[in-house]
């Protein structure tokens, strides 16, 4: 059984080994291990990671069973604070399936009573996560052409009415 708790610093290494074989599972086939590579090791480092601990208006949580973190997702308030951006939602592929995406995104929902609207980018080739965005209630509010800002990859915006 996963619990979700917010993360501590003690996290990180395990939540970038997560995030580091999250993303090589999903998105090898889509942008090659090399630019997937270079995009984890940009994002997730640990300094990257570590700076989102303290960032102001934001939730950084993890699913962890007492032996190992199953699934991690960080959101922060945007500059209205009745728009909140998901920013990570990432499972496991081998904890994938288990109710653990729902758990974080329920615990995300949960901590920004003031928000109205929960905005997240996909990759559109990411037929699993469009999926799953889709049956939590998401509905499709345009594209970008920068996932994440400073990628360079386009997305698909997904945005769901909350609170």
């Amino acid at each position: 059984m996963m619990f979700v708790r917010t993360a501590g610093e003690r996290d990180l290494a395990a939540v970038r080994a997560l995030l580091v074989e999250t993303w090589h599972a999903t998105y090898d086939s889509i942008y090659g291990a090399d630019k997937v590579t270079e995009i984890t090791d940009e994002w997730h480092s640990i300094a990257s990671l570590k700076a989102r601990l303290t960032r102001p208006n934001s939730e950084f949580l993890v699913a962890d069973d007492g032996k190992r973190i199953g699934g991690m997702a960080f959101a922060a308030a945007t500059t209205d604070a009745k728009i909140v951006m998901l920013n990570q939602l990432y499972v496991h592929p081998t904890c994938q399936r288990q109710g653990i995406g729902q758990a974080l995104l329920e615990e995300v929902e949960a901590s920004f009573p003031e928000a109205r609207t929960l905005r997240v980018e996909v990759e559109e080739a990411n037929a699993p996560a469009v999926a799953f965005y889709g049956s939590k209630g998401f509905l499709p509010a345009g594209t970008t052409a920068d996932c994440g800002g400073g990628s360079g990859l386009p997305a698909l915006i997904f945005e769901k009415t909350i609170g």
